[in-house]
């Protein structure tokens, strides 16, 4: 069965919750699923329910409790309150109070375009002032936003700012000041494998459940599932992540943020223990500009790459112990192509397809060694911004040669 890259905001729409395999990556979101949806059985009206119900009220740990029972007992406590339940309508007025059906069912694929569509997702307290972080997949395409605290309160919600490239956004709500709890945020940078986590969200609209886990992975690159970016330094975890956490915080044994759950790798489109949480070193980068701003503007070098495989590498008549990232096209007027940068020009015959081949090779940027196209994404979101100039040293026709190349800013719908 293929593997599925899915995000985890599930739509709310006429469809039951046996069909869980549906979910899609990192939050219950009004995003599409991407190339991931089976057939759903519609909901009768016998099946709607009103508001969800409630986490239950916590009681104390039994004085046996082992220490990893109250490890996770006390980031239960110390977080729970600073998380939020999200829902949004899509493409109508009604209220999601209105329009309800199951909790946490994904989208029909053949849902009539007319009329609401309610979903949902999760998301955390960033300050004081009201700011929520989430998914853009949650969010994105909302005419409504209610969000909705663990004593019940729930409250309209507006959209601060955007970033499909980091599938990122920030959303306000005006509430009493005691309701909002911030988060403390970690360092993702510290990570290592093997490091205990936890995800608190609201999976199939069961709300403020607690999952457990490692980290699993350090480092992965993912594609954005709202944009054709991709998100550098993502975490993988085995902690359960399922339709409907999108949005909400990936946590370490202190109960701080390193991450915000947003998609999975699955072959049935529900949680098989390989999730994906952005980083929160990314969040404390993106989310400062999307308060300030609403955007963030990103560097923009303007080619397309793939790492130097060793089929490349053959087709080339390079050699075998050569690493870098081979440059396929080099989008015309940008920094790249300002720089005389080349992208393939000709094509091999590669396991029965043709792969462009002969363009330059980055083996390094600013004297640092790449390993692969991932390496040069991570540098330049990392280290740059737009009007930096940076030193590529590139392998041209089995000469090396420094170029040197001022990035733009990225327009959108454009290679990084």
């Amino acid at each position: 069965m293929k593997v599925k890259t899915v995000l985890l905001g599930s739509v709310i729409v006429l469809a039951v919750v046996l069909a869980l395999v549906l979910g899609s990556v990192g939050g219950i979101a009004a995003a599409p699923y991407i190339q991931r949806q089976s057939a759903a059985v519609p909901v009768s009206s016998s099946q709607q329910q009103s508001a969800p119900a409630l986490a239950p009220t916590a009681v104390p740990l039994p004085a046996n409790a082992s220490a990893g029972e109250r490890t996770a007992s006390d980031v239960y406590r110390k977080v729970s309150p600073s998380v939020v339940y999200i829902q949004v309508v899509e493409g109508s007025s009604a209220t999601p109070s209105t329009r309800r059906q199951s909790p946490g069912t994904p989208r029909t694929p053949n849902q009539p375009p007319s009329g609401a569509q309610v979903a949902s997702g999760s998301g955390f307290v960033l300050d004081k002032q009201g700011h929520i972080v989430t998914n853009d997949h949650v969010v994105a395409g909302a005419s409504q936003i209610e969000v909705t605290f663990l004593d019940g309160t729930t409250v309209h919600a507006k959209v601060v700012g955007q970033d499909s490239s980091s599938d990122l956004a920030v959303i306000q709500v005006d509430v009493n000041p005691s309701l909002l709890q911030p988060v403390d945020l970690g360092d993702s940078a510290s990570l290592v494998v093997g490091q205990q986590v936890f995800a608190i969200g609201n999976p199939f609209g069961q709300l403020w459940t607690m999952t457990s886990g490692i980290v699993s992975a350090v480092g992965r690159t993912i594609q954005s599932g709202t944009s054709s970016y991709s998100i550098p330094e993502v975490i993988q975890t085995d902690a359960s992540i399922n339709p409907g956490n999108s949005g909400g915080p990936l946590l370490d044994n202190q109960g701080r943020v390193i991450g915000v759950n947003a998609q999975i790798e699955s072959q049935g489109g529900s949680s098989s223990g390989v999730g994906f949480a952005i980083p929160v070193n990314i969040v404390k980068r993106v989310t400062p500009a999307l308060i300030k701003d609403g955007h963030y503007n990103y560097n923009w070098l303007g080619v397309t790459g793939t790492d130097l495989t060793l089929d490349l590498k053959e087709a080339m008549n390079l050699p075998t112990d050569l690493r870098g990232a081979l440059i396929e096209e080099v989008a015309s007027g940008g920094p790249a192509d300002k720089a005389g940068l080349q992208g393939s020009q000709r094509q091999a015959t590669i396991d029965g397809s043709q792969a462009p081949i002969g363009g330059d090779v980055i083996t390094a940027v600013d004297k640092q060694p790449v390993t692969g196209m991932d390496s040069v994404i991570d540098y330049l979101f990392t280290s740059k911004q737009p009007g930096d100039k940076i030193t590529l040293t590139v392998l041209r026709n089995g000469r090396q040669q420094d170029i040197t190349v001022t990035l733009g800013q990225r327009p959108a719908n454009t290679n990084p």
